[in-house]
């Protein structure tokens, strides 16, 4: 698999937090946490992680997120994760 892109990898998270969790892309920034700027729950969590597997073909482990707490180290971690597949 071709290794996407930092900005597919934004562009795909932005539209999916918009579409799917109706978060205001104004709200959707790299230093926005997760938590307490997007409101991400643990319903929503469960989204993200089927998401992730769907759009970028691997598993999140809950305890892999422990430290991700803005969506930019999101970003970084999917990334990372896609780096290890390559």
């Amino acid at each position: 698999m071709n290794m996407k892109a930092r900005q597919e990898i934004e562009d795909e998270i932005r539209a999916f937090l918009i579409e799917d969790l109706e978060i205001d892309e104004a709200q959707i920034t790299e230093d926005a946490t997760l938590k307490n700027d997007l409101g991400i729950d643990s319903l929503d969590f469960v989204d993200i992680v089927a998401f992730v597997e769907r759009t970028f073909g691997f598993r999140i482990q809950p305890e892999e997120m422990v430290n991700v707490k803005t969506l930019g180290l999101f970003h970084d971690f999917i990334e990372t994760k896609l780096a290890q597949r390559a």
